[in-house]
């Protein structure tokens, strides 16, 4: 699976496959306009694989789709509510504003990090700080997100645990976030599980960064 797009200014991309023999995949990565181009990243590891984590990942996914616009801790609550029957997930929320900042929250092992460009190289902005838990099974008490300050041309990248986490030296800025999240799939996809990667950044303005 690889889809790819273009929200305002905001360029994104996702990746992912099921593990090696099975016909559906537990995790998913959504882009949903919220209005005011602003956009919502969420990417979602069902737990386990096959068609019982692809059923619990897309109960949030339409828990998500059907309530973009709340706060971020709102949405892990609606997400926990309507996975409560099935095995529940990990899943990390990212409200992306045009302007200059990221809102996150993440509950369970699915990394969210900014990666931005500096005078040594490329290195890591921010990380998100996971919490422990399983959405749908148990949730944590305190959900508080975290706000960070980016730059055009950072980029934020989501990835489920079924992407070996790679070093920042190894993504070129210069590729398309399209061509980004398909190189980290085909190399740094585990054999042993479903595997999903996502991409987003702003481009900066008409006269900013080319496309």
């Amino acid at each position: 699976m690889h889809e790819d797009g273009f929200i305002g200014r905001i360029e994104w991309a996702v990746a992912g496959r099921a593990l090696p023999g099975q016909r559906v995949s537990g995790d998913r990565g959504l882009i949903l306009d919220t209005g005011g181009g602003t956009v919502l990243f969420a990417v979602l590891d069902g737990l386990g694989h096959g068609a019982p984590a692809a059923d619990a990942a897309d109960r949030a996914a339409q828990v998500l789709s059907e309530n973009r616009a709340e706060p971020l801790d709102v949405l892990m609550v609606l997400c926990h509510r309507a996975m409560a029957d099935t095995r529940g997930a990990a899943v990390s929320l990212a409200l992306f504003d045009p302007g200059d900042t990221v809102r996150w929250l993440g509950v369970g092992n699915v990394e969210s990090r900014v990666l931005t460009v500096t005078p040594a190289g490329l290195a890591s902005r921010a990380n998100i700080l996971l919490t422990a838990g399983i959405v749908g099974y148990r949730l944590p008490q305190n959900l508080q997100p975290q706000t960070i300050h980016v730059r055009p041309g950072d980029l934020l990248l989501m990835s489920t645990d079924g992407i070996v986490s790679e070093s920042a030296d190894a993504i070129d800025l210069s590729k398309s976030t399209a061509e980004i999240t398909s190189d980290i799939l085909a190399k740094h996809a585990k054999d042993t599980d479903d595997a999903l990667v996502l991409a987003a950044r702003h481009r900066g303005s008409a006269q900013g960064l080319p496309s």
